[in-house]
Order: structure tokens, then C-alpha cells, then sequence
């Protein structure tokens, strides 16, 4: 790539999965000379919101474990999308549920979802992915859709593995 913004183009990829792999590749490229957690997911928040740009997306990115404060609770991290809320309680909602069993939320319908918390009232389905280091959590990605069953197997997979290279690239 000759320009980082280059790595937000995926309107070559052929199929979902194909975006999803060039997705974890260039985050892949992008951190392999930043360790900074605030950098690498700010572009890693780009990356996705791109990505699913033709897909219904209206809101992607993090929420972190809040260490400076509550550590019960995550607080807003570098994200794309409108004004969200900025903490949630571990255990409360999809991304506090995800913090709490650590096991990815894959919810194709928010409102059967027991105790959604609506940032935004559009949002018709979610995923929402633990981050841990060395078993411990450090957050969470989470990505709203606009449509019903907005993600799938293939997205779970995918954004599973974008979580351990998170990982794996950042000091938090």
C-alpha cells in the first residue's frame, strides 16, 4: 500500500470473508510498528467501519476495562459512528455480557437480546468480542448493524481472530 488510507479500500473484495481477511491483514500491517492500544484501534475502528460500510453498519469499535476508574465496568474506547454510550457496566447489556462470560455475542435481533442497552435506537442486531491478554480482559470490540441478522458465523470468526491480533499488537 502506497498510503495508510489505502487500507480502508475493500471495495474489491469479492465476498464478505474476502473483506474480512484483508480487514485482519491490514490491521496486521498497520500495528506492526505501534504497540500504542489508543492508535491501533482508532485505526482498527477506520478499518471496520470501512469494511462493512455496504453492510448496515452505523457504529464500530471498542470499549476498554475502565483502570483509571470502576475496573467493573468498560468505558468508551476509539470507535466510528455516532455519539455512544461512554461506560457500561460488566454484566449489563451485550458488551458487558461478552466482558463477563468472555464469549463473543452474536445477537442478529437487539430487542430480544434480555437487558439491551440502546445507545442508538436504529441498531437492529450486534456483535460484540472479548479482548483478553494472558486470560484477562482488557475489552471489548463491538460493531451495530442497522438490519436484522446484520452478522454471522463467517464475521464471528473473523473478528474472533482480529481480537487476538489486538492482542497480541498492543500494550494496554
Amino acid at each position: 500500500m502506497s498510503h495508510h488510507a489505502d487500507y480502508s479500500n475493500f471495495e474489491s473484495a469479492a465476498s464478505r470473508k474476502d473483506a474480512l481477511e484483508t480487514l485482519v491483514m491490514s490491521y496486521e500491517a498497520l500495528a506492526a510498528s505501534q504497540r500504542n492500544w489508543v492508535a491501533n484501534l482508532a485505526n482498527c475502528s477506520s478499518l471496520l467501519y470501512h469494511c462493512y460500510s455496504d453492510a448496515g453498519v452505523n457504529w464500530a469499535g471498542f470499549y476498554v476495562v475502565d483502570k483509571d476508574g470502576d475496573a467493573e465496568q468498560l468505558i468508551l474506547g476509539p470507535f466510528m459512528g455516532k455519539v455512544a454510550c461512554q461506560t457500561i457496566r460488566i454484566g449489563k447489556g451485550v458488551c458487558g455480557t461478552a466482558a463477563a462470560t468472555l464469549q463473543t455475542q452474536l445477537v442478529p435481533d437487539v430487542e430480544a437480546f434480555p437487558g439491551h442497552i440502546a445507545c442508538d435506537g436504529e441498531t437492529k442486531s450486534e456483535i460484540v468480542c472479548p479482548i483478553t491478554q494472558e486470560g484477562r480482559l482488557i475489552g471489548v470490540l463491538d460493531i451495530d448493524c442497522l438490519n436484522l441478522n446484520g452478522f454471522g458465523d463467517v464475521d464471528k470468526h473473523y473478528l474472533e481472530l482480529l481480537c487476538r491480533k489486538i492482542a497480541e499488537t498492543c500494550s494496554f
